[in-house]
């Protein structure tokens, strides 16, 4: 497996040897600045197109097909319709937060994006409780769309982003869970280590059997109804609130709400695959010598690209599948079987390590 430290400190050497440090240290930002926001926008809109398709495919349709080829180019088009539209100010809004909120939600969106581990050593944000600090910053975004409803002063909006705020808070608690059931197991919050660990030991999913197929279905719930998706799209209910907390929003200023829930739902794919299914590690089989030799020679980055498009999969299908739930109804899914199943899944795979009731 190819390891990019041996990128980063060769360009760490050559800049250094001509440059002294703190044009060194912002040059490095600045590079790391414009990977991250490549592949934000590259991959929001892959995202975008690949929903279209797979939502025309689950409702037997074609999707977009007329501009370009396959319709390739209609979310390039989407954007330029986004970028050049007018940003309408109401009167009655509150100026100032009507305007940061939008901001506070991409910058959580983008901050937790650069905690992926992409490879060995590709890794923008890498803390020893990363776990924590994805957590801790992914929460940032429920002040966003809270203050998105209060300063709009529009009745769908508030109602909107009260929804969303419970909604969120409430999905983060299990999926806290379901991520401290998984430090049990690997015994570190370091992302990086946590996929270093599956190379050599093996996937969590498989090295922790049937109490960590159980965190897996249960994440891929919790993490629809974290990113506001179907059936858990109660805060943008078109049928009761018409968008939700970004109904008064035009322009960019709905784009970066509209990028960041696309983004979201990709790095949520990603935490799965990095959590349960070895992140940038190959698929090696004990004993297959030559399957592991031929899966080594596949670039890390692909191997979680894949996998993340695997679990995007999963929950596109969850979100074509099943109704649209009452918010009654999802927040009783939470507190009364969620919560407490997590709680029980954390118990048993605390217990499962302490006996040694794990593959190793």
């Amino acid at each position: 497996m190819f390891d990019f430290n041996i990128v980063t400190q060769w360009l760490d050497t050559l800049l250094m040897s001509f440059l002294p440090a703190w044009a060194t240290v912002l040059i490095e930002c600045v590079l790391v600045a414009l990977v991250i926001i490549t592949l934000y926008a590259v991959f929001a809109i892959v995202m975008i197109y690949m929903e279209r398709k797979v939502c025309a495919w689950f409702q037997c349709r074609l999707g977009p097909d007329r501009v370009g080829p396959w319709g390739l180019l209609q979310v390039f088009c989407d954007v330029l319709k986004m970028m050049t539209k007018e940003i309408v100010n109401f009167r009655n809004t509150d100026q100032l937060l009507h305007h940061v909120a939008p901001f506070l939600v991409i910058t959580a969106s983008m901050t937790t994006f650069s905690c992926l581990p992409w490879n060995k050593g590709a890794q923008i944000i890498d803390f020893n409780v990363g776990v924590f600090f994805f957590l801790a910053i992914s929460s940032i975004g429920v002040v966003g769309i809270l203050l998105a409803g209060w300063s709009a002063n529009n009745k769908y909006s508030l109602i909107g982003a009260m929804r969303s705020g419970a909604q969120i808070i409430s999905y983060e608690l299990s999926i806290g869970m379901i991520m401290l059931a998984m430090i049990c197991l690997t015994g570190t919050m370091s992302f990086s280590e946590i996929c270093q660990q599956q190379e050599n030991l093996g996937w969590n999913i498989i090295r922790g059997h049937v109490p960590a197929v159980l965190c897996f279905i249960l994440y891929l719930i919790a993490g629809n109804a974290e990113c506001n998706r179907g059936p858990f799209d109660m805060p943008e209910a078109e049928s009761e609130l018409t968008a939700g907390y970004h109904t008064e929003y035009s322009g960019m200023d709905f784009g970066y709400y509209y990028l960041a829930e696309y983004m979201n739902l990709f790095i949520c794919a990603g935490i799965a695959a990095t959590i349960f299914l070895g992140g940038w590690a190959a698929p090696l089989v004990p004993g297959w010598e030559q399957w592991n030799h031929i899966m080594l020679y596949v670039p890390g980055a692909v191997w979680f690209v894949l996998k993340v498009f695997f679990v995007l999969m999963l929950l596109l299908w969850e979100r074509w599948t099943f109704p649209r739930l009452r918010i009654d109804q999802l927040l009783t899914l939470e507190w009364k079987y969620m919560l407490p199943m997590t709680m029980t899944l954390l118990v048993v795979m605390a217990l499962c390590v302490s006996f040694g009731f794990v593959w190793n």
